[in-house]
């Protein structure tokens, strides 16, 4: 192996030279995001003549003497095809701007020196050798006299107009500049003596990934002195990372809490594997005022944010328990708006009953919609946003007011509804964590001798066993044994809770009730659990039992996580409301509607449904391409097909004329198809 510092121009401009991507590499798949990331790059440091190289990163390659029918030299190239394939659509893109401005000289010395070999035959002229159908891509946007057209669907030619877009006679003497300093490592493996399958491995699989912690704190620390390091490290990040840790498990949990901090400052929830770059969007300048003013105020709420993760740290018992429950119920998409309201706490603009009962709300909300099977998703938005809405003079009101106006997806479920459903809900069934929290609320509520649900000799009993014995038919017909076993078994009604489970086993409902073996009292009429109080005064065990004590236990679900008091009427043309609960829009104009956490103030329908495809459009293109959702919104670049072509890129048209409730039902089934259903809200004028 051979590895060598190398000018990306000089590689490129290797002469009578072929860089293959063997059929076995992953497809050429880089999007918009990281192009642009790139072409910032070159434009930064060909613009700073102080700067002479930017490194981007190694190119491996096996070169072992293989020539071509052409005797071109073939480099088959085993990591980086990615940046070499941008990195050649950049030169092209270039090399048709100049051909275009009349610059022929310049246009056939890029051309010659960087895209061909320009003494080979014509099948092996592209210096660079893609996969099928990325080279039917390549050549054609290579040829300046052909029209672009996509067969299948390449990357490569999306890439290629991004970057066609972006060069222009002001700054294209500085792309060319940044080419030139463009550095990379040149990994040139000999098959004969080296292992490529081992070394691509080894390059690609083995070592811990940086999180993004770690790369937040080399941007923070790493340009500094040392002495300024060694002072910001123990008096800013040393803290952040001991207060953002689980202590139980002593998992790192600072990814996640800046992400949260994130969200709390900008109103906009990073991808968990973007919050670096989230983190250098909003603080681009390392070292600044600006920066270090954040790190002050983050190592702050990281000590409440140590609190809302390890519940024991917090002095106040009455605070921990409800902590301690949220935890349980893996409320997590809480935390940026309940770091706020500690921080209010802390500084005494709420006292602790309000606080105590802004953690029970956001319980009682939580649990009524898994209870009702609500997308849990769609908390992360309502969270986002809630502080906005306190008012410091009524601040437990005006948050319980915020949540009771949603409606549809984002709803707060009413009081018939957890009724309904609790009779009906497989609890049984539910994560470990979640049915021991319902078990815990459920037998400790106004309990001051508390149970501790948790114990491993206390485990869930179903009363209708799983496997009954054969005395069970003999007390009940078929019909209600059948409703038994296949609609009532794991439904709270029929559960409880036991220290004698393993005893009282499959064994007809009077002998489990009445078990006192050896003086043992493991029979329900022997326990002190207040689950168990009904079952001591029932003769017997079938449907109709099983009912009324699920009515028992939802008349006390309804005290455990009450509704607010709160009785707002909803009209909808004064909420924001998710598309899919919308009113049809026919003969409505929209005031503004919120794609993604944006607002965009569109007052037609059809510029919001434009606005919204291209978004859809450029976040997923292999989702429209030949598909069936294509098909669905009429997707096509011939808009000679179409009675009225709305463009939705500068290729792809979609059809206009039809009216508003067709329109919005077209963006449901995109929005649907690509997993995004909570991601566009719409607010009537």
């Amino acid at each position: 192996m051979k590895a060598n510092e190398t000018r990306v121009d000089k590689f490129l401009a290797s002469n009578e030279t072929t860089f293959t991507i063997p059929v076995y590499q992953r497809n050429y798949d880089w999007t918009k995001v990281q192009c642009q990331q790139l072409f910032k790059d070159i434009l930064a440091v060909g613009a700073d003549d102080d700067q002479s190289a930017h490194f981007i990163g190694s190119i491996v390659y096996v070169h072992d003497d293989v020539y071509t029918a052409s005797g071109l030299t073939e480099l088959t190239i085993i990591d980086g095809q990615q940046r070499l394939t941008t990195l050649t659509l950049i030169y092209i893109a270039i090399y048709r701007f100049v051909l275009s401005e009349g610059n022929d000289n310049l246009a056939q010395r890029l051309f010659k020196t960087y895209l061909i070999n320009e003494f080979a035959e014509e099948s092996e002229k592209l210096k660079l050798k893609p996969t099928d159908n990325n080279k039917l891509a390549l050549s054609q946007i290579l040829s300046p006299n052909s029209a672009i057209k996509q067969v299948g669907y390449s990357r490569i030619i999306d890439n290629y107009r991004y970057y066609e877009s972006c060069i222009n006679s002001a700054n294209v003497d500085v792309i060319l500049k940044g080419m030139t300093r463009l550095i990379f490592v040149d990994i040139s493996l000999d098959r004969q003596k080296d292992n490529p399958q081992r070394i691509f491995e080894s390059l690609n699989s083995t070592g811990l990934e940086l999180s993004q912690a770690d790369l937040i704190r080399n941007y923070i620390l790493m340009g500094l002195p040392r002495s300024a390091q060694e002072a910001l490290f123990s008096k800013i990040w040393e803290p952040i990372e001991a207060n953002a840790r689980n202590y139980e498990t002593n998992e790192s949990r600072v990814s996640d809490f800046i992400r949260d901090y994130i969200t709390m400052k900008q109103r906009d929830i990073p991808n968990k594997a973007a919050v670096y770059e989230k983190f250098k969007e909003r603080y681009p300048v390392p070292n600044s005022t600006e920066l270090k003013d954040a790190l002050d105020e983050i190592r702050d709420f990281s000590i409440l944010y140590a609190k809302l993760i390890n519940p024991i740290s917090e002095p106040n018992i009455y605070i921990s328990e409800e902590l301690k429950y949220i935890n349980t119920l893996e409320i997590n998409v809480a935390y940026p708006f309940l770091m706020r309201v500690y921080k209010d706490y802390n500084e005494t603009k709420i006292d602790e009953g309000t606080f105590v009962s802004v953690l029970r709300l956001v319980q009682s909300f939580a649990w009524r919609r898994f209870l009702v099977g609500l997308p849990t998703n769609a908390l992360n938005k309502i969270f986002m946003t809630l502080y906005d809405r306190v008012n410091p003079n009524a601040y437990l009101h005006s948050i319980e007011q915020s949540l009771v106006q949603r409606s549809g997806i984002q709803r707060f479920p009413n009081d018939s509804e957890i009724i309904s459903i609790i009779k009906e809900r497989d609890i049984y069934n539910t994560k470990s964590k979640t049915r021991t929290y319902f078990f815990d609320r459920l037998e400790n509520h106004k309990n001051n001798e508390r149970v501790d649900v948790r114990s491993a000799l206390v485990t869930v009993e179903h009363i209708f066993p799983q496997n009954p014995d054969a005395e069970w038919r003999l007390h009940l017909d078929d019909a209600e044994y059948a409703q038994l076993t296949d609609q009532y078994l794991n439904t709270i009604g029929n559960l409880t809770l036991s220290g004698n489970n393993g005893k009282l086993g499959n064994k007809w409902f009077e002998d489990k009730k009445n078990m006192n073996v050896e003086g043992g009292e493991q029979g329900y009429a022997f326990s002190r659990l207040w689950l168990n109080r009904d079952l001591k005064d029932s003769p017997t065990w079938g449907v109709a039992q099983v009912i009324a004590r699920s009515e028992n236990i939802a008349a006390r679900c309804l005290e455990i996580w009450p509704a607010p008091p709160v009785d707002i009427t909803i009209d909808p043309s004064d909420e924001e409301v998710n598309i899919f609960d919308a009113e049809e829009p026919k003969h409505k104009k929209l005031e503004y509607a919120v794609f993604f956490g944006r607002k965009v103030e569109f007052t037609q329908v059809a510029k919001l449904y434009v606005d919204v495809l291209r978004q859809l459009l450029d976040l997923q293109p292999e989702a429209f391409h030949g598909t069936k959702l294509g098909e669905r919104i009429q997707l096509t670049n011939d808009k000679t097909m179409l009675r009225q072509a709305l463009a939705i890129s500068d290729d792809y048209f979609v059809e206009g004329n039809i009216d508003s409730t067709l329109k919005f039902d077209r963006l449901k089934v995109a929005l649907a198809e690509l997993g995004v259903e909570d991601e566009l809200l719409v607010k009537y004028a």
